[in-house]
């Protein structure tokens, strides 16, 4: 079984190349993006709660965040692996899905962070926002408050993976295919 986080800023390609990771390897694909518009399109009580705080450019809160995902791994027992897409955020959060994971007798495999400069993100996620309609994606401060919080909380993760030797970098700048080809020569290089 793979499990893979797959890390990198808002607009990085985190959702675009999970799909391809997901088909190559018959993987289940977590977004947690997904988790939180599926949850607020069917409004739930966490995807309302969720969507208050996506309106401000915050980050949802760990508990929030946690009963969606446990919700939906537990929703595929017989999978043959995950791919995380926006989770874990925080050390915090690493630590409360490997307890997790471990119930269910899992681990993470390896993490993959996606690196492109902020300032092309930018101008990705505003391209983004006027053909979504996403309102997180059409405001500079909003955009540039999730990169804060990134950067804060999220470049934390780098240490504690790579500590159980199980961080690599891909370069996300290119072609989609050239980007998805150094995803799966990461993958198959290192499992």
């Amino acid at each position: 079984m793979i499990n893979l986080i797959l890390f990198g800023k808002p607009g990085s390609g985190k959702g675009t190349q999970s799909e391809f990771v997901k088909g190559k390897y018959d993987l289940i694909h977590i977004s947690t993006g997904d988790l939180f518009r599926n949850n607020i399109l069917n409004n739930t009580d966490l995807g309302l709660l969720a969507k208050s705080y996506m309106e401000k450019g915050d980050l949802v809160p760990d508990e929030v965040t946690i009963k969606m995902l446990e919700a939906e791994v537990n929703k595929h027992s017989n999978a043959n692996g995950f791919i995380f897409d926006g989770f874990p955020r925080t050390t915090v959060q690493a630590e409360i899905l490997d307890q997790f994971l471990s119930t269910l007798k899992l681990s993470i495999s390896m993490t993959i962070a996606l690196e492109v400069d902020e300032n092309l993100l930018i101008d990705r996620l505003i391209n983004r926002g006027k053909d979504s309609g996403r309102a997180d994606d059409q405001d500079r401060s909003k955009i540039q408050n999730r990169f804060e919080e990134y950067n804060n909380k999220t470049s934390p993760l780098i240490n504690y993976y790579k500590n159980q030797n199980k961080f690599f970098e891909v370069n996300g700048v290119g072609d989609v295919n050239e980007i998805s080809a150094r995803i799966f020569k990461t993958i198959d290089n290192n499992i």
